[in-house]
């Protein structure tokens, strides 16, 4: 159902040692707290207790975002065991395009020869895919297609500023695609919420590159294309919004905690996630948490997560999924589904 490519180290120029397992290939080659400390001075102990990373994946340096989205389309596509010509529509969930234009997804349209295809990128930031499964969902729930490719993925690496200890260190690069197709009544998403907050995004913003401040010498030597953050604002946000979105669905669905067998949260950071799971009094089990791995990869920890679920066989057919994703913005997204596999 999801797929990721998860390319070598910073430093690292191949990374030949990989484990296929099933739709995923993982490199041996994490970039670990200690890679960063020995590199930048950064104090591993500090990452650790603050976020819950332990390691995450950085892409190579000819790599762009729709590297890794082709990868993670064609082993989706190859996992579901469809034709990649029936594919009718690929929705594509980014902040860290290629360029400007033309749309990631035109790119990744090609490379994977979805000759029948029409698509188009979605930006918003964290909360991406969430937005893209939804908007994917609408076409095949009204009829219009019948497969749909949504993709969620960001090379954060290639806008991060190594002497911003606070922000560099929570990201890594990533990417993972489902098949959105009909279901049966009951199965499939159930529900939906997304809202944005405008007013936050001073708090988390990239801002140079755009109309407002177009590349010049000056804006990169003022460091404007790089993430920035207040970390502080952010977190706070993010830890209210998601437990207040995973109470509500739950809620006004006339579910109890309970019933969800599965929250899969956006990785942000381990601490936004465990507020969210003593909301619910959600035993461990029941929370995917795989931070400690990738990071933060943006648009794709929500189908990573998806992905190492069905690995670690914590999903079985007619189980209540949650998916929950807080952004820049601010965006949020909350999906409500049944397992149908």
């Amino acid at each position: 159902m999801a797929a990721l490519e998860d390319a070598g180290p910073l430093d690292d120029p191949v990374g030949v040692e990989a484990e296929a397992r099933g739709e995923v290939v993982v490199t041996d080659d994490g970039v670990g707290n200690d890679h960063l400390h020995a590199r930048f001075g950064f104090d591993s102990d500090w990452i650790v207790k603050r976020t819950g990373i332990l390691e995450r994946r950085h892409a190579l340096p000819h790599q762009a975002t729709s590297d890794l989205c082709h990868e993670a389309a064609l082993r989706c596509i190859d996992n579901a065991r469809v034709d990649t010509n029936d594919i009718d529509l690929v929705v594509l969930a980014t902040f860290t395009p290629d360029m400007s234009f033309p749309s990631t997804a035109c790119l990744v349209q090609d490379r994977i020869g979805a000759k029948r295809a029409w698509g188009f990128d979605l930006s918003a930031a964290c909360s991406g895919f969430a937005y893209a499964l939804t908007v994917g969902a609408q076409f095949v729930g009204s009829g219009a297609h019948r497969k749909v490719l949504a993709i969620g993925s960001d090379a954060m690496t290639s806008i991060l500023n190594y002497e911003d200890r606070a922000t560099c260190v929570l990201f890594g690069d990533g990417a993972g695609a489902v098949l959105l197709e009909p279901a049966a009544d009951g199965e499939g998403i159930l529900d939906f919420e997304h809202d944005v907050d405008g007013s936050g995004g001073q708090y988390l913003y990239m801002p140079g590159g755009g109309s407002l401040n177009p590349p010049t010498h000056e804006t990169v030597d003022k460091k404007m294309h790089y993430v920035h953050q207040e970390g502080s604002a952010v977190f706070k946000y993010a830890v209210r919004r998601m437990a207040e979105l995973a109470a509500h669905m739950v809620e006004r669905n006339g579910l109890k905690s309970e019933d969800i067998a599965l929250v899969v949260p956006h990785q942000a950071n381990l601490r936004i996630i465990r507020a969210m799971q003593e909301r619910l009094r959600l035993p461990d089990e029941r929370v995917m948490v795989n931070i400690d791995r990738y990071g933060n990869t943006t648009g794709g920890t929500i189908p990573l997560g998806l992905r190492d679920a069905v690995e670690q066989q914590k999903l079985k057919k007619g189980d209540l999924v949650l998916l929950m994703a807080v952004g820049a913005g601010y965006t949020t997204g909350s999906v409500l589904l049944r397992w149908a596999y």
